[in-house]
């Protein structure tokens, strides 16, 4: 069996914030494979996260966001359980790449939850209409497919990281981990875009008319 010295047990908790005895029994556990040892604490998070579904998580931040330029703002609320947690610099660092990434993304709704079930409706008949007649036997499979694919582009916790993509994280991914980091449950409970001049009907100058006009455009 490997020897597990202090200084690993020291490293593995600067990395995972984790306890000393579990940094040193998950390190026994993997017979000193670092990386295995780093697996081992995370999936023990998770677990104990899933103990804790129905906990209340009613602290957090309510974090504001301004894209460069100050032409699109976000503000969301993230939740968790302790205020201890919700101060932290983690805690934080998470709120602001999600914030940045509905800047960017501009998602319709949070969770698929939340999508009305008109727009679901509309979607599947879009769907079905493109269905040829040799895929009728499984259309209810083909359909479900592209309504999953459908959520992963609309809501939010299924989009995935816009900043770095190459991971194929979920923001619902971020989260989870982030929760089991700490052993808390956080929850993204809400959250709104605005960007200048949204929903205003823009108009040509008078000038830019008058060109159009005389170029009878």
């Amino acid at each position: 069996m490997a020897e597990i010295s202090a200084s690993m047990v020291k490293d593995l908790r600067e990395k995972t914030s984790a306890g000393m005895m579990d940094c040193k029994a998950a390190l026994t556990e993997a017979q000193g494979n670092y990386d295995k040892a780093v697996e081992i604490l995370r999936m023990k998070g998770l677990k104990n996260v899933s103990k804790r579904a129905g906990k209340v998580a009613a602290e957090g931040q309510i974090y504001s966001y301004i894209h460069a330029g100050s032409r699109v703002g976000v503000m969301l609320e993230l939740n968790t359980e302790t205020d201890f947690v919700a101060k932290s610099d983690e805690f934080t660092d998470l709120c602001k790449r999600i914030a940045m990434h509905v800047a960017w993304s501009n998602p319709r709704f949070l969770g698929r939850e939340e999508i009305p079930a008109a727009v679901i409706e509309q979607e599947s008949a879009i769907y079905r209409s493109q269905l040829t007649p040799q895929q009728e036997k499984v259309a209810d499979k083909i359909i479900a497919g592209k309504l999953d694919k459908f959520y992963s582009e609309v809501c939010l916790v299924e989009q995935e990281d816009s900043r770095d993509p190459s991971t194929k994280k979920k923001i619902s991914d971020l989260i989870g981990e982030l929760s089991a980091k700490v052993g808390e449950k956080i929850v993204l409970r809400r959250f709104i875009r605005f960007e200048v001049g949204e929903g205003i009907e823009k108009k040509d100058s008078d000038f830019a008319a008058e060109v159009k006009a005389a170029a009878n455009i």
